[in-house]
């Protein structure tokens, strides 16, 4: 019988992580590989992808990989497959964590592009369904695998608009657009149908909700959106690794079907 700080090991699993080149994703990637997981590290970028799996190599010490792949396409993603599975193993750990920002991302609902909304939902949701379709049926046929999708906490809530005026990030006001809280949402039901389809199987389907995390935002925007939760500020990229680890270990392999919420507290207001 493992003991319980063994239930948290990685040791032999195959962990794809997509979106690894962001800023959850690269902190994702380091904390997979520090608990002994091979790691492949997906983006559509393939500079941000090789970055952020030489960071989480520990300088070699780790077995990560770096791959290009767009999980909108699968063809692309049936190509990565084959080429993980030749450089790494079998998937175990699936991580839908892509997520694109497009041009006229920030427009007003009013005037939000068809062409945007149909781009995002090509990513964030949909690359997830054809990632799930890629690996889970591999997962099912072992038996055994755990698929963790990356949702947000306005899948589940709606922004509080006021906290956006004033806001900036990166030189550009900001706001979060009805086709991001959709896309999010909607990954939700993904999760929670797969559950159930593949529970007999032995492929756990479950989601991580993060609230909003520090990246850079101004600070008209962290002490506005501070001001709404209960611990008063915003997350670390790192914190969300806690409930990624679990999921994705054997520590979690009573859990499927379910929604971890880290958003220091504020949808309990």
């Amino acid at each position: 019988m493992r003991g319980d700080a063994d239930l948290f090991d990685l040791a032999g699993e195959v962990v794809l992580v997509t979106g690894g080149g962001g800023i959850l994703g690269t902190r994702f990637a380091e904390a997979l590989a520090r608990q002994g997981a091979r790691v492949a590290v997906v983006d559509r970028d393939r500079d941000r992808a090789q970055t952020a799996a030489e960071l989480a190599s520990g300088g070699g010490a780790r077995e990560v990989r770096a791959y290009q792949a767009d999980v909108s396409e699968a063809v692309s993603l049936r190509t990565l497959r084959q080429a993980v599975e030749r450089d790494l193993g079998a998937v175990s750990v699936l991580v839908n964590n892509a997520a694109t920002k497009t041009e006229h991302f920030f427009e007003p609902f009013e005037t939000f592009p068809l062409k945007d909304w149909q781009e995002v939902l090509a990513v964030n949701t949909t690359g997830a369904m054809l990632a799930c379709q890629e690996f889970g049926p591999e997962m099912a046929k072992r038996r055994r695998g755990s698929i963790i999708n990356i949702l947000s906490i306005y899948g589940i809530v709606a922004p509080d608009q006021r906290i956006y005026e004033g806001a900036v990030y990166e030189g550009r006001p900001i706001n979060t657009p009805a086709v991001y809280s959709v896309s999010k949402a909607a990954l939700l039901g993904l999760t929670r149908y797969l559950a159930t389809y593949w529970a007999t199987q032995g492929v756990r389907v479950n989601a991580i909700t993060p609230g909003g995390v520090f990246s850079g935002q101004n600070e008209t925007f962290v002490e506005r959106y501070s001001a709404r939760v209960p611990m008063g500020r915003m997350a670390r990229a790192d914190e969300l690794c806690g409930a990624l680890i679990f999921l994705a270990s054997s520590a979690s392999s009573y859990v499927t079907g379910q929604n971890i919420v880290v958003d220091g507290g504020l949808t309990v207001w």
